[in-house]
């Protein structure tokens, strides 16, 4: 059953990793999908492969801190497919380091990704999908570090707390409209990040994890996929933990 049959999704920074499963897993159920990323050769690589695969793709480069860009994509989207029904804001960086020697420059520069970007997103979703009167759904990635703290990412993990309160309000907004607006906080996701963890360090993560494995990227594609579907139809505001059961 494909869920996402007759809409039109944009996924930001979904040129690899959790952003391309995301648009790899709405694509496969239906969806046509804009490939956004920084990253404009990878993005379009990770188009191409879909349209190889049968689906419905193009690419849109995009800085999710350029305001005018986020507008444009947003508006690309409509053009290219005559919708936009699923906004997904997944674009991020880290810039890892304890306060004492962060540099100012390094706690907005990931602020303004991850909030900013979000905040973007889902206003340029908003608006288009207020005006199209079909409703809609905006699903903003958030993290478990928004939950707990990270050692090191204090700027991380306040701009993903900050991604919760702006969902939150964002739904609050724009349910007049029936566009609903959820988030997700991934845990320990299988990425080049984690890849990059020395073994026995990976290994005492996921000693912690209650289902007794480290996330695939899939895990958050499939949440994505129901928050974006009509099986979420009276859903918003809300905010989905997929992290095997770590820091409940």
């Amino acid at each position: 059953m494909n869920l996402l049959d007759g809409r039109a999704a944009v996924v930001t920074g979904s040129a690899q990793g959790i952003g391309l499963a995301i648009a790899t897993v709405l694509a496969e159920h239906g969806a046509a999908v804009v490939i956004s990323d920084v990253n404009a050769e990878g993005a379009e690589r990770a188009a191409a492969d879909l349209v190889a695969q049968g689906r419905r793709a193009v690419a849109v480069p995009c800085d999710v801190t350029d305001e005018a860009a986020v507008d444009s994509l947003a508006d690309t989207c409509r053009e290219t497919f005559g919708s936009l029904d699923v906004m997904v804001n997944n674009a991020g960086v880290t810039r890892d380091s304890t306060m004492a020697k962060m540099t100012l420059e390094n706690f907005k520069a990931v602020v303004d990704v991850h909030l900013t970007g979000a905040w973007l997103g889902t206003r340029a979703a908003g608006r288009v999908m207020r005006a199209q009167g079909r409703g809609g759904s905006i699903v903003n990635i958030s993290s478990i570090s928004g939950k707990v703290g990270n050692f090191g990412q204090t700027n991380y993990s306040a701009a993903k707390a900050g991604i919760v309160g702006l969902t939150k309000a964002a739904a609050r907004e724009l349910a007049k409209h029936e566009v609903r607006v959820n988030a997700i906080q991934p845990g320990l996701i299988r990425t080049a990040m984690t890849a990059a963890m020395p073994p026995e360090v990976l290994a005492r993560m996921v000693a912690d994890i209650p289902l007794g494995r480290i996330g695939e990227p899939e895990d958050i594609a499939k949440a994505a996929l129901f928050l974006a579907s009509d099986l979420a139809a009276f859903i918003t505001g809300t905010v989905t933990e997929v992290a095997g059961g770590r820091h409940m």
